[in-house]
């Protein structure tokens, strides 16, 4: 076991938390800076869903046409503020090549692996001594209210079938029957067993209270500003709190990578897309299953005494502002699946926004470039960050212990877009 190594992780959401802790467990000195808050760019306000049901990438076919429905519509679950932007452009194109069939059954095995993995390490996270973060294991239901709605999720539940994962499609007295807390005028649903949640917020806090007491520096309010790099190594990371030196580097800073990447001439194609979330408490009639409203691409998820109602997709750039109009969209799909949900009063409460870091073919960025032989990153985890974090963490965590994984992760090249 190393003693004496030191390692800097750039970036204090979800990723880096996990990446932390499974390093400080195999012996190393761990810091971990972040710019602003800990979990602030997208692990904090998310819906917090551990997803095996999310095994299809991102880019898939068909998501470009039904894109181009929804793209200049503010009030649409996916929207691009009109803008002119060359990575934007060269994002998007990427995206497009990225949407075929054979990228998607390439990936889905692997994206499954991972969030199996992931729930087990959750499980183990959970027994530690003193935390708490609201594991839960229900499962997931996916609701719909049409006829198009009921064939997507058929065929999603089809393909989970083929690649081992459990699900089967429920009509509405079925849906009533699994959760008699869930009142819903939804019309039938698929149902996904081995999905689970959790409270993301608690999540960081109290794995980096825990963090803490094992000796990991955590310092918020310091921001990367660049790398001292010499014959392919970096030497150190410059701050605007000064210089900070570490035999091993880790770049997991979402949405934010990109720009650090580009000082060491690593191209990282990332787009920032914001999403929303709005938090009830004590709600009645709340729902104990989470879900997702699947016409209105809608996560609501329990978490305690809380209710959390999620989603769109807005790439608007680095871009934290709140559009009130995509907010009210989001709120204005819980009557259509959840009449029974009292939202009175949820004028006054304030919404949250998030980055989340877009690959163009909707797998993340993890592993080492040929460029810095001390450097991994671990980025572009998109709306799956929650539930690849640990997975992610454990690997990171081997790559610089010079272990196999365990998991080929060769399609997570970090340079396979250049």
């Amino acid at each position: 076991m190393r003693t004496n190594n030191e390692v800097l992780i750039i970036g204090g959401g979800i990723i880096g938390i996990c990446a932390a802790y499974y390093l400080q467990k195999s012996g190393w000195r761990v810091t971990l800076v972040e710019r602003k808050t800990l979990g602030f760019g997208s692990s904090t306000g998310n819906a917090g869903l551990i997803v095996p049901s999310h095994f299809t990438p991102m880019a898939a076919p068909g998501v470009i046409a039904k894109g181009m429905k929804w793209m200049f519509n503010p009030e649409s679950p996916f929207y691009i503020k009109p803008r002119l932007d060359r990575e934007l452009l060269t994002w998007l194109w990427k995206f497009r090549g990225a949407c075929n069939e054979s990228q998607v059954k390439k990936a889905a095995p692997l994206l499954l692996k991972l969030h199996l993995e992931s729930k087990k390490l959750y499980r183990e996270m959970a027994e530690l001594p003193g935390i708490e973060f609201g594991l839960a294991t229900r499962g997931l239901l996916m609701l719909c209210n049409s006829e198009s709605g009921w064939h997507e999720l058929e065929k999603m539940t089809e393909k989970g079938r083929k690649i081992g994962l459990k699900s089967r499609m429920m009509s509405a007295p079925e849906v009533h029957e699994m959760d008699d807390s869930l009142q819903t005028s939804a019309k039938s649903g698929a149902y996904f067993p081995e999905d689970a949640h959790l409270d993301p917020g608690k999540f960081i806090s109290e794995m980096s209270d825990f963090l803490r007491k094992k000796g990991v520096v955590i310092r918020t309010g310091v921001a990367a500003t660049g790398f001292d790099l010499q014959n392919g190594r970096i030497r150190a990371v410059r701050t605007d709190c000064g210089e900070m030196r570490a035999d091993q580097f880790v770049l997991a800073a979402g949405s934010f990578s990109p720009a650090l990447a580009r000082e060491l001439r690593i191209k990282l194609p990332i787009q920032p897309a914001k999403g929303y979330s709005v938090t009830l408490h004590h709600p009645k009639n709340m729902p104990q299953t989470p879900l997702i409203l699947e016409e209105a691409k809608v996560a609501v998820t329990p978490m305690g005494d809380k209710l959390r109602i999620a989603g769109t997709l807005e790439f608007s750039g680095l871009d934290y502002s709140i559009n009130p109009r995509r907010v009210k969209a989001m709120l204005n799909a819980i009557p259509e699946y959840l009449p029974e949900v009292d939202l009175s009063g949820i004028d006054a409460i304030e919404p949250w926004a998030g980055l989340r870091p877009c690959s163009p073919d909707g797998l993340p960025f993890l592993g080492r470039s040929s460029r810095c032989e001390n450097l991994i990153i671990a980025a572009g985890h998109a709306m799956i960050g929650v539930s690849l974090a640990p997975i992610t963490g454990k690997i990171v965590a081997d790559l610089i212990n010079d272990r196999e994984p365990g998991i080929d992760i060769s399609a997570l090249n970090v340079q396979r877009f250049g």
